[in-house]
């Protein structure tokens, strides 16, 4: 258990990092930062910020070595970045970052578990494309396997033409069979150091070009029917990585039961809600874990909860929500405002 006025580091510098730093500061830890040069806002509510490419080992360094544990606030930290820490010392293993960042391994990995996902095949050809479609069909999605988030890194392909006129980019690629789906939801655990996992109730999430932009409780019935097999997978992919922390894992509610879309080793955007909608948010739970100490309740506290998403220059009406009654702001302080950009979000909820 880590003891009181002891220092987590984190990597990264986003709004993931700067809103468990508040969660470790009531907790009473102190949190330091390393993140490349960027608009780094975990900067706003840590003790220090290491500006330093991830490669340097130097700075990694002594990073470390003003860190009691390490923890990461997204899933693009480089896997040699996170096997610099000391062993034992970082929350989640980097084995998590490992299996998820590259979406074919993922997929292989989920599947040896007895999950489902889409229907895919490798491409790193434009033989392989065509082969691809032609095997599973159009419309599809072809995907970077690396990097690529909030709808980056994917082009759909409507047809055999698509897929031929496509300029593809040189890195490897993933095609997925497109999925009917009746709704998008999320399982979002935690796991503690003695292997204890809990589960927050799962949000119908609603993504507009490929940004999520709300997450609503109670989810609805079709969603709520598939729960329970998709807690299974989520649990058993937790326990398989020995994982130490809030894990998510996405799906697709179909007809025929859950299909897994992706994994996020890390606090996520669809589980906001808990801040405020939860007896413990993720964000203090992740602390709880990674620091040794108890789980907290993951039971929601109001009837309905609605998480929305407030993008781009949207920020700057972002006041206006709170006239509404029982509603929650989270601005990110991000100075750059862009079209597509998380400035922050919003939580309404109904007692």
């Amino acid at each position: 258990m880590l003891q009181r006025g002891s220092t987590i580091g984190i990597l990264g510098g986003g709004q993931l990092g700067r809103m468990m730093a508040v969660s470790a500061a009531q907790l009473g830890y102190r949190c330091i930062a390393y993140a490349p040069e960027g608009d780094n806002v975990v900067n706003q509510v840590c003790d220090d910020l290491f500006v330093n490419k991830w490669n340097e080992t130097a700075a990694l360094a002594a990073f470390a070595a003003q860190c009691d544990v390490v923890t990461w606030e997204f899933e693009n930290v480089p896997v040699a970045t996170a096997t610099a820490m000391p062993e034992g010392r970082i929350f989640p293993h980097p084995r998590a970052l490992e299996t998820a960042q590259d979406r074919l391994a993922e997929k292989r990995f989920v599947e040896g578990l007895g999950g489902r996902p889409a229907a895919y095949a490798r491409v790193d050809s434009r033989s392989d494309l065509e082969a691809a479609v032609d095997r599973l069909g159009a419309p599809g999605i072809l995907k970077t396997r690396r990097d690529g988030y909030d709808g980056k890194g994917q082009w759909r392909i409507g047809s055999d033409r698509d897929a031929q006129g496509l300029h593809l980019p040189d890195v490897p690629l993933i095609y997925e069979g497109f999925v009917e789906f009746e709704a998008e939801f999320s399982i979002i655990l935690v796991r503690g150091q003695d292997g204890e996992i809990r589960f927050w109730d799962s949000a119908r999430n609603t993504h507009e070009g490929g940004v999520l932009a709300a997450s609503t409780l109670p989810a609805g019935d079709i969603i709520e029917a598939q729960v329970d097999e998709a807690r299974e997978l989520a649990r058993q992919v937790a326990d398989a990585l020995k994982y130490v922390g809030v894990l998510t894992l996405e799906f697709f509610a179909t007809h025929e039961g859950p299909i897994f879309n992706e994994m996020a080793p890390r606090v996520h955007n669809s589980g906001h809600w808990s801040i405020e909608g939860a007896v413990t948010s993720q964000f203090e739970n992740h602390i709880r874990a990674v620091a040794g100490l108890p789980l907290g309740d993951t039971a929601t506290v109001a009837k309905a909860v609605t998480m929305t998403n407030i993008i781009g220059a949207d920020i700057t009406a972002s006041q206006d929500h709170l006239a509404a009654p029982d509603t929650h702001l989270h601005d990110y302080g991000k100075a750059k405002v862009r079209e597509g950009r998380k400035m922050g979000h919003v939580t309404r909820l109904e007692r």
